[in-house]
């Protein structure tokens, strides 16, 4: 897939095997709408861990960085809904990343992925961007795959931690994220099995997963939705 926008919220995080047919109704039918109704954002797609019962990452692409603090977005995160608040105690291990899209390749929207969390050694930021920039910019045409991608985290300064975040208890962010998207789950995984942090100098240990795309929803798919969010009772 290509990324739409300039920034994005990659998130990781686990749901228990007895949470996860409410955590599908809740996400897919209120929250998605919910976020994609918010001035800015683009798409998000929902991720279903390939190794594990209980693993997530949902990806939300933005128009620009601004989004991550505008007032819309904000109010969101700072006034949940009654759904959403019995939800996100069951947001476990959360990892939320707001970052800037430094470089997208390749185009549509693949059914496997694989996300790559790294960091470079302190202060060769520029070349070990410009290494894994030139990495990746031929994936794409690789056989088995579709896409592949590198986001910086940038935290923006929103005043302390939101409601959301409250609810849930600290967050922890990745820095670098690599997401390498395909139609062949295992060209996918062995692709991204061969980055080393040796051979683009980057800090040990990485940490990888692989995933199996649930939903991807667009502002185009919620135009028709109704506004009322939900059907929890």
């Amino acid at each position: 897939m290509s990324l739409l926008g300039q920034a994005a919220v990659a998130m990781w995080w686990n749901v228990a095997p007895e949470q996860r047919a409410e955590f599908g109704d809740w996400h897919s039918h209120e929250h998605f709408p919910e976020r994609l109704r918010i001035p800015g954002f683009r798409r998000g797609s929902r991720w279903s861990s390939a190794r594990d019962a209980t693993g997530f990452f949902v990806l939300y692409e933005l128009d620009a960085y601004a989004t991550l603090t505008s007032p819309g977005y904000l109010d969101r995160l700072n006034n949940p809904t009654p759904w959403s608040r019995k939800m996100m105690p069951h947001h476990l291990d959360m990892v939320r990343s707001q970052c800037r899209i430094v470089a997208s390749f390749g185009g549509g929207v693949a059914g496997s992925l694989a996300t790559i969390r790294l960091s470079p050694p302190a202060g060769t930021a520029d070349q070990f961007e410009a290494r894994l920039v030139e990495m990746l910019r031929d994936y794409p045409a690789r056989p088995g795959l579709t896409g592949a991608h590198l986001l910086c985290t940038d935290t923006p300064r929103t005043g302390g931690p939101t409601i959301e975040q409250q609810i849930r208890g600290a967050d922890a962010a990745a820095d670098w994220i690599v997401l390498i998207s395909g139609y062949d789950s295992e060209v996918v995984e062995e692709v991204a099995m061969s980055v080393s942090p040796g051979a683009i100098n980057a800090r040990e240990p990485l940490t990888m997963g692989c995933y199996r795309l649930s939903l991807a929803m667009t502002v185009q798919d919620v135009v028709a939705l109704p506004l009322t969010l939900g059907f929890a009772t």
